[in-house]
């Protein structure tokens, strides 16, 4: 999260405003004004393929491998990973995973129905366990290997996850498919051990942030480890650039090119979309990288390095403000009560847009108000950390 990089002495402008926009962007396809007048670009892909907004995730887990690797690297040149530093890496994951299930709880008590939360049916998975059970994986993968280490074992996991999805037939199933949202493996182990209690209550048949599909997840991260890695080689910053962007090439038609096999597929996070959208993380880092730390174009960067460097604040915050709005009931003007958010949607922006138009107008604005606040503590210089 946000506070990997601070702890680091080679602190990058570029990662906190690659981090900024990322989650930004993940704030903003989060808050529309109405779910039913959404430009497509914000939407995630229905199932098989991808939309900008799938890259969301990915990009996050990427910047979480490179942080690894920059705020770790030193002590682990110069052996001095202790005690203290594994107890720091559990207690960020678990702290982070907590802070998902708050997310998945709140407000535990249904005003509507006039009773506590049942914690029979909170989803265990979700964003920031994800984010969690990622980071402590690969910070640990990087504790104990060099990166030849970690090249091969990002690629191990994603041709074992390849061959699982690909070989085992489901119980119940005539036909294995990638194609049915029910009939592949990542799904019927989401079933089977998270129950359908405990899995997005969208579907109830599969998780986005399963447990399977997070074996091709923490690749995501070793590739922004492996990033790092480069990034602190003592070599011409204009050849870290290059080299970025070649491999990102590569590493993205290498990715469309194993779609064809195995589809590019955000709710399976299958292989090719780990291929593909790493590349595309390391065109859009390197070019952040070279645009900002190397050419000096900082001026524009302000906003994104206020969110980049509270990141988790921002979404951990942005998803309660949410929740209250959606909370807070009014009565509309049919006599039919509508949630204060609905209220604000409808008597503020859709008067002035055509719904789609709104819908963004809301979202933006819905930033807006946040990056205030995040500027309120910018300011201060309060950066809060797990």
């Amino acid at each position: 999260m946000s506070n990997e990089l601070s702890n680091s002495s080679n602190r990058l402008i570029s990662l906190d405003v690659f981090r900024g926009i990322t989650i930004a962007g993940m704030v903003l396809v989060n808050n529309p004004g109405t779910w039913s007048a959404i430009y497509s670009p914000l939407k995630h892909a229905e199932w098989h393929g991808a939309t900008p907004t799938d890259f969301v995730f990915p990009f996050f887990l990427f910047i979480v491998g490179v942080a690894i690797t920059l705020a770790l690297g030193k002590r682990v040149e110069n052996g001095g990973v202790n005690r203290q530093v594994y107890l720091k890496i559990f207690r960020r994951a678990a702290l982070i995973f907590l802070l998902g299930l708050f997310l998945a709880t709140f407000p535990f008590y249904n005003f509507t129905k006039g009773e506590w939360l049942d914690i029979s049916t909170v989803r265990i998975m979700g964003v920031l366990p994800r984010i969690a059970v990622c980071y402590l994986v690969a910070a640990l993968i990087f504790l104990h290997t060099n990166w030849k280490q970690q090249a091969i074992i990002a690629v191990a996991l994603l041709l074992i996850y390849w061959a699982l999805m690909t070989l085992i037939n489901v119980p119940g199933c005539d036909v294995t498919t990638f194609d049915d949202k029910t009939c592949n493996l990542a799904a019927f182990l989401d079933r089977l051990v998270l129950t359908e209690n405990h899995i997005w209550k969208s579907s109830k048949v599969f998780d986005p942030e399963g447990l399977l599909s997070t074996i091709p997840a923490i690749a995501t991260t070793l590739a922004g480890v492996l990033t790092g890695h480069w990034l602190r080689r003592k070599i011409d910053d204009n050849e870290k650039v290059a080299a970025m962007f070649f491999f990102g090439v590569c590493l993205t038609a290498i990715g469309w090119c194993w779609s064809l096999l195995f589809p590019l597929n955000k709710s399976l996070w299958t292989s090719s979309y780990v291929v593909y959208t790493a590349g595309l993380a390391l065109c859009f880092f390197g070019f952040c990288y070279w645009l900002i730390d190397i050419k000096g174009y900082q001026k524009w960067t302000k906003p994104f390095v206020i969110f980049g460097v509270n990141a988790l604040v921002l979404f951990v915050g942005s998803g309660v403000m949410a929740r209250i709005l959606g909370l807070i009931k009014l009565n509309g003007e049919d006599g039919k009560t509508i949630s204060l958010q609905q209220a604000i949607f409808e008597n503020v922006f859709l008067p002035i847009a055509a719904p789609i138009n709104a819908s963004l107008l809301y979202a933006i604005s819905f930033i807006l108000v946040w990056l205030f606040l995040m500027w309120l503590l910018y300011r201060k210089r309060i950066f809060i950390k797990v």
